[in-house]
C-alpha cells in the first residue's frame, strides 16, 4: 500500500516552530544592530564591539540552527512522501520497450529476446546493486513517486534521487529517452515542491554499457551539460560497464 502524506499536527507545528524562530532571531538582530549603530554613533568603542561580535554570534547561530532544521525535517520527510510499489504491468511494459530496442539495434530475432530479457534483468540488478554500495543508503527498486515510476529511488540527506535505468550497446542515449525522464522527474520536482517538505529533487540516469572503447567515448561526448539542459533539477549520469560489474559480483 501506498505511504500516505503526512497532515499530522507534529508537520504544522513544525512551521509554526520555524516561523517563530525567524520572528525572534530577526528581532533579537534588529536590536543588537541598533545599539551597534548607536554606539558607533557615541564613539562607545569597547560597547560597539560586543554588539558586533553579538551580531555575528546570533547569525553563526542562526545559520547553524537553521541547516540542523533542515537536516532533520528531510529525516522525517520520507514519511510524508507518496512511495508506491510500481505495478507489475509497468515493470512488464518497461522491459519489453527497453529489450525491444535492444533486439532493434542488435538486429537479433524474436528466439533470443529471452536471452536479452535476463541479460537486461541481471545487468539492471548489478548495476543498482552497485549504485548502493557507491552511495552507502538503503535504495528501493521499481517504486512510484507522487504516482511517478522510477527504476531506483533513495534518499540522501535532504535529496531525493530518482534513477532511470538504460542498457546501452550503441553509443546513442535515443533522445526520447532522455525527454521522458525530464518529464518524469519534472513531475516529481512539483509534486515535492507542493508538499513543502524541505527536500530537493535530483535525477540519476545510471547507463550500463556494452561497447567497444571507441563507442564509449563517443557516447561521453553526447552526454554533455546541452543533452539535459531544459532538465529542471540536478542530474548525475553514471556510466557502468556491464563486464565489470559481473567481474565485481557474479565472477571471481
Amino acid at each position: 500500500m501506498a505511504r500516505q502524506f503526512e497532515n499530522s499536527f507534529d508537520r504544522f507545528a513544525q512551521a509554526t516552530s520555524n516561523i517563530t524562530f525567524v520572528v525572534l532571531t530577526v528581532g533579537v538582530l534588529a536590536l543588537l544592530f541598533a545599539g551597534l549603530i548607536i554606539s558607533i554613533a557615541s564613539k562607545y568603542w569597547l560597547v560597539a564591539v560586543v554588539f558586533g561580535l553579538s551580531v555575528a554570534g546570533v547569525l553563526i547561530f542562526a545559520v547553524f540552527t537553521s541547516r540542523q532544521q533542515k537536516r532533520l525535517q528531510a529525516t522525517k520527510a520520507t514519511g510524508w512522501i507518496d512511495w508506491a510499489a510500481a505495478l507489475p504491468e509497468i515493470q512488464r511494459q518497461n522491459l519489453t520497450i527497453a529489450v525491444g530496442e535492444l533486439s532493434r539495434i542488435l538486429e537479433v530475432g524474436s528466439d533470443s529476446i529471452n536471452d536479452l530479457q535476463s541479460a537486461f534483468i541481471v545487468a539492471e540488478d548489478l548495476a543498482l546493486r552497485q549504485i548502493q554500495q557507491e552511495e552507502q543508503v538503503p535504495l528501493m527498486r521499481h517504486v512510484s513517486v507522487a504516482g511517478v515510476p522510477f527504476d531506483a529511488v533513495f534518499t540522501k540527506g535532504d535529496i531525493l534521487v530518482c534513477g532511470e535505468v538504460s542498457f546501452l550497446v550503441s553509443p546513442e542515449l535515443r533522445q526520447e529517452r532522455v525527454l521522458s525522464m525530464m518529464k518524469k522527474i519534472a513531475n516529481v520536482k512539483s509534486s515535492i515542491a507542493e508538499m513543502n517538505i524541505g527536500m530537493s529533487v535530483r535525477l540519476m540516469v545510471i547507463l550500463i554499457t556494452q561497447m567497444a572503447e571507441e563507442d564509449l567515448e563517443r557516447l561521453r561526448a553526447t552526454l554533455g551539460t546541452s543533452r539535459f539542459a531544459a532538465t529542471p533539477v540536478d542530474i548525475d549520469i553514471r556510466l557502468l560497464d556491464f563486464e565489470t560489474l559481473q567481474r565485481i559480483y557474479v565472477t571471481d
